[in-house]
């Protein structure tokens, strides 16, 4: 291998390792969210309240797409991931509520 092909692995090598912390920070993260989105589901149910909020919701999704503008990220991807987590979030709600 040339000094380029092995300088190329070994930044690769730093690039994937920072991906794969990047990777835990998420699945960790994810798990705090759903931890307290479980504790509003359960006083929601406990107050009869309804399992979505799409006054709160609309506002989220709009502090997203502006929080992902500013970190260079696609607006519309972090949209629909919003959306995805949000939909998770009333279907665990609506479990609570059963």
């Amino acid at each position: 291998m040339t000094d380029a092909v092995t300088r190329a692995a070994e930044v690769l090598k730093e690039h994937r390792e920072s991906i794969d912390r990047l990777d835990a920070i998420l699945v960790y993260t994810l798990g705090e969210r759903f931890k307290h989105t479980q504790a509003v589901g359960k006083l929601k149910a406990t107050h009869d309240l309804p399992p979505s909020d799409p006054d709160r919701e609309a506002k989220q999704i709009a502090r997203l797409e502006e929080l992902a503008q500013q970190a260079d990220l696609d607006p519309e991807f972090a949209k629909s991931f919003l959306q995805f987590i949000i939909q998770e979030v009333i279907q665990h709600h609506r479990k609570h509520q059963a």
